[in-house]
């Protein structure tokens, strides 16, 4: 049988159709504050060469940095809208316990962070689906979460009626409990805010504070490692839900073994950029006495966990805080 060239040229374009990579059938828009500076953007840069990988292409990561796609407090309304398809969520009250206890006053050893993180997001994935979200990824904020001024302060446990920035409920009980006024500043606007004097203070994640280059207005940085912190990255139930298992699997193997990937190299950056910043001249960092950390978080804790109980119930609340035990100093 004569082969005419539309035949051969039909089974050229199959032959070429069958190597190519199978085309995404599902697209995950991902949405964080981090710049594209801040070693965590590398992060989910792995994370999405991961999905695509482990999926064979079924599954792609769109990376949008910056908050470009929505605010500091708007997650849980991005998400359950479609505006993004996962994102940072933070101190939402339609997530009650996951509210008090992302992040709480504590004590932790990070030796067992990727065991202690994934404990944390398998006890509030109930409540989280109940608002149409799945815990995905888990932040590193227990390693960085900290406090900066202008200029050298006596105590961090006496602010004297300075104006600090803070990200959540559980910083400004902090703040207020130390005499100073809590103001809260979405990331990209800190630089402006301090520069213009509308806030005396910063709490911040040195990784996000040195990403947005904030070191230059203030230098003066106290280390007090006073919480456990985990800002997690939830993504869409129903987008999630329409996954293939395979794929739902892929894509949180994909994040496991990206947070075991960043860890080390993200805490590395961190230190790099405090080391930077004071051999430069221009910053300080100071770290206070375990008999001082202790006396903060024990000032602060008794008091918090009533919201913690309000919130989680007992039982949670209770399971919440044996886990920090577990990973005690």
């Amino acid at each position: 049988m004569k082969k005419t060239w539309k035949g051969m040229a039909t089974a050229s374009v199959i032959a070429m159709a069958a190597a190519l990579p199978a085309a995404a059938e599902t697209t995950i828009r991902l949405s964080t504050y981090v710049n594209e500076a801040d070693i965590r953007y590398d992060g989910f840069v792995h994370f999405a060469e991961l999905v695509a990988e482990k999926t064979g292409g079924s599954v792609k990561v769109e990376i949008f940095p910056s908050a470009t796609l929505h605010g500091w407090s708007e997650g849980v309304d991005a998400v359950q809208g479609g505006v993004s398809d996962m994102s940072w969520i933070p101190a939402d009250e339609r997530l009650p316990c996951y509210r008090v206890t992302s992040l709480y006053p504590t004590a932790v050893n990070l030796d067992g962070q990727i065991e202690m993180d994934a404990a944390y997001a398998a006890l509030v994935k109930d409540e989280a689906a109940n608002v149409n979200l799945v815990p995905v990824f888990n932040s590193n904020y227990s390693y960085d979460q900290e406090w900066w001024f202008e200029e050298p302060i006596a105590d961090l446990g006496d602010l004297q009626g300075k104006q600090v920035r803070s990200i959540g409920p559980l910083v400004s009980m902090m703040i207020e409990t130390w005499g100073g006024a809590p103001v809260f500043v979405a990331p990209k606007e800190v630089f402006q805010s301090a520069e213009r004097g509308v806030v005396d203070g910063i709490n911040m994640g040195v990784a996000t504070y040195s990403s947005w280059k904030l070191w230059d207005v203030m230098p003066y940085m106290v280390n007090a490692s006073l919480f456990y912190g985990n800002i997690q990255y939830m993504m869409n139930k129903e987008k999630f839900d329409a996954m293939s298992a395979d794929e739902q699997s892929a894509v949180m193997a994909a994040a496991k073994e990206t947070e075991e990937w960043l860890k080390p190299r993200y805490e590395d950056w961190v230190d790099l950029r405090v080391g930077t910043a004071v051999l430069r001249g221009g910053g300080q960092a100071v770290s206070i006495s375990q008999d001082q950390r202790m006396a903060l978080i024990d000032g602060v804790q008794g008091k918090w966990d009533e919201e913690v109980n309000a919130a989680c119930g007992q039982e949670m609340a209770d399971s919440i805080r044996a886990l920090f035990a577990q990973h005690a100093p």
